[in-house]
């Protein structure tokens, strides 16, 4: 039996030519991740273990991005903690937050993941990397602890779904809308523990930047990692932003697929998640009058320079909503910096916008955008569980850039469609 994409990462990675789902395995990693809510819990671990050092100084990845700036004197001791161990173990790549950015849109940027890479990190969005074909999935604290001890991880290979993209997306559609779309057909438990492999001819019709939101929430369908081929649009995002030599896994044609889903791009409207899970979708004609009091763009979802750029596409000329609340988050300092210097920034603040510094802080609900009780937010994070954002009688719907500039606009969920665009 052939083997699928993942498997055969998973398998150079452990020094065997065959594995199997459901095997477990023990596996080298190309590179460990850490935050500076996870990051701490992990430390600590390592000195329960008396570890003194960490297996690769180049290997690890610290990125303080959900509570700073710091927030509080607690998110201030935790980052203390972690950059003392950075500085202490000489860690390369260790990301003060004037260089910093959220975490799973700096790694790619930095070029510290590439295809046919094993990482781990202790967030369950570290899947984000499968849209360079690399296998990467969310691992707790201590799983983190002992990677960063030993630089191997032990993992049960996973089964795989395939699907199958076709053709391309509409106007105002991006990769927002097509992994709603996914998980409004599967749900949040449809991929649990499995490996959600892309395929097919509509793929070169998705941008880096939509594959990257697209395995980033291969999680909220239950997925262990998400997963697209090498392609030449992927070898030229490596080739800009890395030296890393990369390996460019294919599956085999027998490989074996529990199920396959068919996805036609063209098909796909604007979706939107309704409050409290991301399989609770709709598409935009089907939302109806749903009024908001804040929208929040950004986050390691959809917090790259194309989303601003589509953001401000909508609210260029225009203003929100009075009372409306408008939150945008670049999700690095270096996106910051372009959408600066391409004007998006002064749309946003003519629009009557804020504008953030890179921090992963509204989407968990930890500073900058907390919602109180009652009040309802449009945003392009990635979860909308109860109290995900702030107070659990707050509703959040997650939508795309697009969808959610247009709703500030018009103060209730909105397609650019309705503002003539």
């Amino acid at each position: 039996m052939g083997m699928t994409m993942t498997q055969k990462i998973l398998a150079a990675h452990a020094g065997v030519s065959q594995v199997s789902a459901g095997q477990l395995i023990e596996v080298d990693l190309d590179l460990v991740l850490g935050n500076d809510v996870t990051a701490p819990v992990a430390i600590r671990e390592m000195e329960k273990m008396k570890i003194r050092k960490v297996f690769d100084r180049n290997k690890i990845a610290l990125v303080p991005d959900h509570f700073t700036p710091n927030k509080d004197i607690k998110s201030a001791q935790n980052c203390k903690y972690m950059r003392e161990f950075a500085i202490n173990q000489d860690i390369t790549n260790y990301f003060e937050i004037g260089e910093m950015g959220i975490e799973h849109a700096l790694l790619p940027e930095k070029g510290l993941v590439v295809a046919g890479d094993v990482v781990i990190g202790a967030d369950s969005h570290t899947c984000t990397y499968g849209a360079l074909g690399a296998f990467s999935t969310g691992v707790g604290s201590t799983d983190m602890a002992a990677g960063m001890a030993t630089g191997r991880a032990w993992f049960k290979v996973p089964a795989a779904l395939r699907f199958i993209l076709k053709g391309k997306p509409s106007n105002w559609v991006n990769g927002k809308d097509i992994i709603l779309h996914i998980i409004g057909r599967i749900g949040v438990d449809g991929a649990l523990y499995k490996s959600m492999e892309f395929i097919g001819d509509g793929i070169a019709n998705l941008s880096m930047d939509d594959r990257f939101t697209i395995a980033n929430m291969a999680i909220e369908a239950g997925a262990k990692n998400g997963i697209f081929p090498v392609d030449d649009i992927t070898i030229s995002y490596m080739k800009e932003h890395s030296d890393k030599a990369f390996t460019r896994y294919e599956a085999d044609e027998d490989a074996d697929y529990e199920q396959t889903y068919e996805i036609d791009l063209s098909a796909i409207k604007p979706t939107v998640a309704f409050p409290h899970l991301p399989e609770n979708t709709h598409t935009i004609d089907q939302v109806g009058e749903i009024k908001i009091d804040q929208v929040v763009i950004g986050s390691c979802t959809n917090g790259r320079l194309s989303d601003l750029r589509t953001a401000a596409k909508v609210l260029e000329g225009r203003k929100i909503a009075k009372g409306m609340r408008l939150i945008i988050f670049p999700a690095t300092q270096a996106i910051y910096l372009q959408a600066m210097e391409e004007g998006l920034i002064a749309t946003f603040i003519k629009a009557g916008a804020v504008v953030s510094t890179p921090t992963c802080g509204p989407c968990l609900g930890g500073h900058m955008g907390v919602l109180a009780a009652g009040e309802r937010a449009v945003a392009t994070t990635n979860r909308n569980f109860v109290g995900r954002m702030g107070h659990v009688e707050s509703e959040i719907y997650l939508a795309s850039p697009a969808v959610a500039a247009a709703s500030a606009v018009t103060g209730k969920i909105s397609s650019p469609e309705e503002l003539g665009l």
